[in-house]
């Protein structure tokens, strides 16, 4: 079986590409990737010399580019990571969402149906039921009410593959995930940039009182649950994946100030963001009940084994965060694949 993987080289593409190749070596993969800011092919060095692992840089919006990819590798599935995907990146500025996330969706749908791929998979997340009140979770069934430009971009995105189904036939899927953690994720989001700065004494910047709440899955369980709906998914079914992990985003921070043996003094509370939505909740008992995928990370162990990650991969971080893994791609590929290198962020 050959997958085209999308969004490759990112936080939890790179962690699922380098699973599949750890636990299911009869499956290759082609792995396309544009290497915006946020994708970093050093993820993947250790398949540098693995023949079932293809890499192509590429734009999914780019129709020319995916026929020539479908043309020459003929994948059987296809499992849509690519996306841009800060919140605070699309409220300064939503084009590149709309672009990747809802045109580039649609591409990659038509060029996978011309191509007749056996199977699509799209990856897409719990923010785009909005937000929760103090109780209840979000259901397979909850009505989309997405809050941010990257929200409504991935809602819309999702709506173009239940079209897809519908009106074409297609054999796709989707996943919802929540809050994502662990190895290999670009030091802007909550637990990477709180590490590094309390590593340096610089303070931890929290959203307004800090008591969002968020439900916390290691990267490693979602993978695995994307593979379990990749497999034996219905055509046509939405699965939402959560870590049963509920945590105030001020007692994360805490717990890594603790874990980091740094003061709380360094939490330092800023404005929050525009339309920030107050809490996420998952139910995955649908997962469960169809396909047996439960949560195998408990945030409380998971969360110290990631700090540590972190601490021995120092050299990692501060190349992204200097922009200088990029040089990785030049020095790699850069004789190999005939296209300009990717801007620095």
């Amino acid at each position: 079986m050959k997958i085209l993987v999308t969004g490759g080289a990112g936080f939890i593409g790179s962690n699922f590409v380098l699973m599949l190749r750890r636990q299911r070596p009869d499956v290759s993969i082609v792995n396309l990737d544009l290497l915006t800011y946020a994708g970093n092919l050093e993820n993947l060095k250790d398949l540098e010399d693995d023949p079932a692992h293809v890499f192509v840089r590429a734009d999914v919006a780019d129709r020319e580019a995916l026929e020539a990819l479908f043309s020459e590798h003929a994948p059987d599935g296809v499992i849509h990571f690519a996306a841009e995907s800060h919140v605070d990146r699309s409220i300064l500025d939503a084009r590149p969402f709309v672009v990747n996330n809802v045109l580039g969706t649609q591409v990659l749908l038509d060029v996978a149906r011309k191509h007749g791929v056996a199977r699509y998979l799209q990856v897409s997340t719990d923010e785009v039921y909005g937000s929760l009140g103090a109780d209840g979770l979000f259901t397979e069934e909850t009505p989309l009410a997405p809050n941010s430009p990257y929200a409504a971009s991935k809602a819309a995105a999702d709506m173009l593959v239940a079209a897809a189904v519908h009106t074409h036939g297609l054999d796709a899927v989707i996943t919802r995930c929540s809050n994502n953690y662990g190895p290999l994720q670009f030091p802007e989001k909550l637990i990477p940039l709180m590490i590094a700065n309390a590593l340096e004494g610089r303070p931890l910047p929290v959203y307004g009182d800090g008591r969002q709440v968020r439900d916390w899955l290691h990267v490693s369980d979602h993978c695995s649950a994307i593979w379990a709906v990749f497999e034996r998914a219905a055509a046509g079914s939405v699965y939402n994946i959560g870590g049963n992990n509920e945590w105030e985003n001020i007692e994360v921070v805490k717990l890594m100030l603790s874990e980091l043996d740094r003061p709380e003094s360094l939490i330092s509370f800023v404005k929050d963001r525009p339309g920030h939505d107050r809490r996420y909740a998952i139910d995955a008992s649908r997962i469960r009940d169809d396909l047996g995928w439960e949560p195998a990370r408990r945030f409380e162990e998971a969360l110290p084994e990631t700090i540590r990650w972190y601490l021995e991969h120092r050299a990692w971080s501060e190349r992204v965060r200097s922009g200088a893994y990029l040089d990785y791609y030049e020095a790699q590929y850069g004789a190999r694949i005939a296209d300009s290198p990717p801007s620095r962020p």
